[in-house]
């Protein structure tokens, strides 16, 4: 009887066991999961951003003919920046795919906010009607990359504690729940450009 007992205990001790370690490992994917949902945001954005950019380089350039070189930097960090979130899609979170799209995303900002300063300097292109429905698209654009990458690295955020917790610790570094990156562009260009042309 009392055999029966203690393997009565020792099943449920397993069982217990077993519930918390498939719970655990549920929240860990659904903490990955949403952390990449949240990237997917941000990849929404970005695209559309990378597709205004063309756009308002056509724009520019009929007046700017002799800045050449300026829109041409923008077009390349463009493409520079299409790669890494290209790079970034494919694995988000990745610590060097992540790093990576976050100094294409700073060049990127910086090459567009050397645009819009030298685009003030000509006051025919500021009253362009293309021109102005661009800038607005831009920043709205800007906006909502802004918050899509808050929530991103919220979600990450979020994800990384909980994998780092103890006893969850044990459960993600059994299965290979890797630290997640957070999305974070170059402190010199985190201030989106300035795209107001109605003055």
């Amino acid at each position: 009887m009392g055999f029966g007992i203690a393997i009565l205990i020792i099943l449920g001790i397993i069982c217990v066991v077993v519930i918390w370690l498939v719970a655990t490992y549920n929240g860990l994917v659904t903490s990955r999961n949403q952390y990449r949902n949240a990237f997917a945001q941000i990849d929404v954005q970005l695209k559309r951003r990378y597709d205004l950019i063309p756009n308002l380089v056509e724009c520019v350039k009929g007046y700017m003919a002799h800045e050449k070189g300026t829109l041409e930097a923008v077009i390349n960090a463009r493409n520079s920046a299409f790669a890494a979130r290209e790079k970034a899609a494919a694995n988000p979170g990745d610590p060097s795919a992540m790093r990576a799209l976050g100094q294409a995303e700073g060049q990127l900002a910086g090459a567009l906010g050397r645009l819009i300063a030298l685009a003030e300097a000509y006051p025919d292109l500021k009253a362009n009607q293309n021109m102005m429905a661009l800038q607005e698209e831009l920043s709205s654009t800007e906006n909502k990359i802004s918050f899509a990458r808050q929530a991103f690295n919220d979600a990450v955020t979020f994800y990384n504690n909980k994998r780092e917790v103890f006893p969850t610790v044990l459960v993600a570094n059994l299965f290979g729940f890797q630290e997640a990156q957070l999305l974070e562009i170059d402190t010199a260009s985190r201030e989106a450009p300035r795209v107001n042309f109605t003055s």
